[in-house]
C-alpha cells in the first residue's frame, strides 16, 4: 500500500489475557491500523512502543507474520480451557494487509480446529472472504461478527473513517454474512456528540442494520484517552471547530459526562423499539466432542 510502511515481526504469544470487559482473550494480528479513523481508541498502543499514533497509525504497521502458528500452538496446549476469543479489539483484522498475509484466516482456521469460540470485529467488507471458516467455526464452536457502522451518510463516513469502505458496502456485507448463517451484529460506534448523535442518523443506522438481518445492534459513545484526544482534536479544529469549546467541557476527562451520554442513549433506545430485530436461522454449534466414555 502507497505511503504505508510494513514491519514484519514474530510474535511469542497472540492470545492474549483482557480484564474489565466481558471477555477473558483477544487476539490482534497487526498493530496499527491503515483505516485511520479519527477517533480510534487504540492509537493509544503505538504509545506503548514510542511510536506515533497520531501520523504514524496508519502508515506504519506491525504485522505478526507467524500469529497463525502460535495461536495453533496455543490453543493446542492442554491447559487450554477453548474460552471464547475477541479478535480485532485494537485493531481491525481485516486491513488491506490482511489481504496480502491472511493471518486473520489462518487463525480462524486454528480456532475451528481446536474447537475455540471467537468473535470477530470489523469495518471491512474483506471478512466475507472467510465464510467458509466462519461457517466452520460457527459449527464446531461458536462464531459471530461485529461490524462497525458509525452513519450511513457516505460523505460524513468519508471524513470519519477516510480509508474505509462506504456504509452501503459494509450493510451488504451484514446482509451477506447473515444470509450465509453467520450470527452478526452492528456496532453502532462511537456515537460522535454533535457530528454523529442525532435521533436521524441513530435512527438510520439501526434501521439499516434491521434491514440487512443484524441480530443485534450495540452503540458506545466516544472515548478519549491521550493519543486519540490529541487526533481527535485535530479533526475538529479542521473540520467542525464551533464544536471544539463542547468537546473541551464535556472531555476534561476520557469520558463523556451523563449530560451528554444520557440522551444518546435515550435515541438509542427509541430507535431499537422502532425497528426490533427479525427472526434469522444462523449456525448453531454442535456442542463439544466426547473425547471418551470412560
Amino acid at each position: 500500500m502507497r505511503g504505508v510502511e510494513v514491519v514484519e515481526q514474530a510474535a511469542k504469544s497472540v492470545i492474549n489475557p483482557v480484564k474489565g470487559m466481558p471477555f477473558a482473550w483477544s487476539i490482534n494480528p497487526y498493530r496499527g491500523c491503515y483505516h485511520q479513523c479519527v477517533f480510534c481508541y487504540a492509537r493509544r498502543t503505538h504509545w506503548f512502543l514510542d511510536e506515533d499514533g497520531i501520523d504514524r497509525w496508519g502508515s506504519r504497521i506491525f504485522v505478526k507474520v507467524n500469529a497463525p502458528a502460535v495461536v495453533r500452538r496455543e490453543v493446542a496446549r492442554r491447559s487450554w480451557k477453548r474460552e471464547y476469543v475477541a479478535i480485532g479489539t485494537v485493531t481491525d483484522p481485516y486491513q488491506p494487509l490482511e489481504g496480502r498475509y491472511r493471518l486473520t484466516r489462518g487463525i480462524l482456521e486454528a480456532l475451528a480446529d481446536f474447537e475455540t469460540p471467537a468473535g470477530l470485529i470489523t469495518r471491512s467488507p474483506l471478512v466475507v472472504r472467510d465464510l467458509d471458516v466462519l461457517a466452520r467455526l460457527a459449527r464446531v464452536a461458536g462464531a459471530s461478527v461485529s461490524v462497525s457502522i458509525a452513519t450511513t451518510d457516505a460523505a460524513l463516513a468519508r471524513q470519519i473513517e477516510p480509508t474505509v469502505a462506504p456504509p452501503a458496502q459494509r450493510l451488504r456485507t451484514v446482509e451477506t454474512l447473515a444470509s450465509s448463517g453467520i450470527r452478526v451484529s452492528v456496532a453502532l460506534a462511537p456515537i460522535l456528540p454533535g457530528i454523529t448523535d442525532s435521533a436521524e442518523n441513530i435512527a438510520s443506522v439501526v434501521r439499516a442494520a434491521r434491514g440487512a438481518g443484524a441480530a443485534h445492534v450495540w452503540h458506545s459513545t466516544l472515548y478519549l484517552h491521550d493519543v486519540t484526544r490529541e487526533a481527535y482534536f485535530a479533526y475538529l479544529r479542521e473540520r467542525h471547530p464551533e464544536l471544539v469549546e463542547s468537546y473541551e467541557r464535556a472531555y476534561r476527562g476520557k469520558y463523556a459526562p451523563s449530560r451528554v451520554t444520557r440522551p444518546i442513549d435515550q435515541r438509542f433506545d427509541a430507535a431499537i423499539r422502532a425497528y426490533p430485530k427479525v427472526a434469522r436461522d444462523f449456525i448453531a454449534p454442535n456442542g463439544p466432542r466426547q473425547i471418551s466414555l470412560l
